[in-house]
């Protein structure tokens, strides 16, 4: 103690006071171990209660404080909600061990999610070395029509950060996000088998200024879905695949009104995915997808590399007189091959898709010697330097 009040003096009088007054609040950070609230961590024996009961006590606190998920044990866990507000401006969750929930037959109470994280601004999680595996494989087979639950959701969670977070076979989607403003997700690995039905890695609605980089996502649905009521939504350095792409919507579905705008994706990777960059809207909907960039992405053996479907979810064209209107999208330094010659699609409504711009895009066929080519209707933009050939109207 001596030593310390020594050392912040000499700060505090050569350097600058700040140094020390961060210091110790650093050093007032309470950590809650789980262990000691009653975990068992034998992977058998159900552990919610002493995980609720520890990020209560995390949560009540006044000063800064981190519930801890300590590595070397497997965490047998049912529902389990994690909720807000918390007294303090922030709160962390450091998880370096694993979790599991019950089987299919198991299971209990509502198949929506399965771990809520929901009214907690300015989160961290740290999990490098902590994986949630959502024992799918009980459920795909079983109930491939049926409700299956997310694994992980966040809901009206303002700040978040999670960093290095490990996912394995969701029953359903793998990560929710939900009414959050400003999270960033990084480092996050998501794996599940490529058939397993419905499994997307992020599924984000009604949210805004969301961050997912530096990331790997491979699952048997979307990597990343982006939904109606969304708005600056960055996607950077991503591995996709195996999966169904990015995808913006479904949107306009039952003839809903719905929005998305300022999306970017870049520096992405496709390999070996259904789709690449897909924009998909319901006949009659409402409302509009624009202002959407797809920029330095990476394709190999992708099945639909570039993809707008203004008919999703039917057999037969729509002659509809309403659709979400998609406007402003740009496709920029795309490059790699196609599983199918049919590379680019470009299904818009009657009413049109607008300032659609292509800009150095080259894709070729996988097979070698086939020609790769272009299906485009009801679409107005720009072409600069791109194969296959493609004219759109101006």
């Amino acid at each position: 103690m001596q030593r310390l009040l020594i050392c912040c003096i000499l700060i505090h009088f050569f350097v600058s006071p700040t140094l020390c007054i961060r210091s110790n609040a650093l050093s007032q950070m309470t950590y809650v171990n789980v262990m000691d609230q009653g975990a068992h961590g034998d992977g058998k024996i159900d552990d919610s209660n002493a995980i609720l009961s520890a990020w209560q006590r995390v949560c009540g606190m006044a000063g800064p404080s981190t519930l801890v998920i300590p590595s070397g044990k497997i965490f047998f866990v049912k529902r389990l909600e994690l909720n807000g507000p918390c007294k303090a401006q922030s709160v962390g969750i450091q998880f370096a061990g694993k979790i599991v929930p019950p089987t299919m037959d198991t299971w209990v109470g509502d198949r929506g999610s399965w771990i809520v994280i929901s009214d907690v601004n300015n989160l961290t999680i740290d999990a490098k070395g902590g994986i949630i595996d959502g024992n799918g494989s009980s459920w795909w087979e079983k109930c491939r029509s049926c409700r299956r639950p997310t694994s992980l959701r966040f809901h009206n969670c303002n700040g978040l950060v999670v960093n290095s977070l490990s996912m394995t076979n969701s029953p359903g989607a793998h990560i929710s996000v939900n009414g959050c403003n400003g999270a960033k997700f990084s480092g996050v690995s998501i794996t599940a088998p490529e058939h397993s039905p419905n499994t997307d890695g992020f599924d984000i609605a009604v949210s805004k200024y969301i961050t997912i980089k530096d990331s790997t996502i491979a699952t048997g649905d979307d990597c990343i879905a982006i939904n109606g009521g969304c708005s600056n939504i960055n996607a950077t350095r991503l591995f996709c695949g195996p999966g169904h792409g990015i995808s913006i919507g479904s949107l306009g579905k039952n003839g809903s009104h719905e929005i998305v705008e300022e999306i970017y994706v870049n520096n992405c990777s496709f390999i070996g995915t259904t789709n690449g960059a897909r924009i998909k809207t319901w006949p009659g909907g409402s409302g509009y997808a624009r202002k959407i960039t797809f920029d330095q992405i990476i394709l190999k053996n992708a099945q639909n590399p570039i993809i707008i479907d203004q008919n999703y979810g039917v057999k037969q064209p729509s002659a509809s007189e309403q659709a979400v209107m998609v406007s402003e999208v740009t496709y920029r330094g795309f490059v790699g091959t196609s599983a199918r010659d049919l590379a680019i699609v470009l299904k818009c409504s009657t009413l049109g898709c607008f300032n659609i711009t292509f800009d150095n895009v080259h894709i070729v066929s996988s097979q070698p010697g086939k020609p790769a080519y272009a299906s485009y209707n009801n679409t107005h933009g720009t072409v600069i330097n791109t194969v296959p050939k493609i004219s759109l109207l101006k």
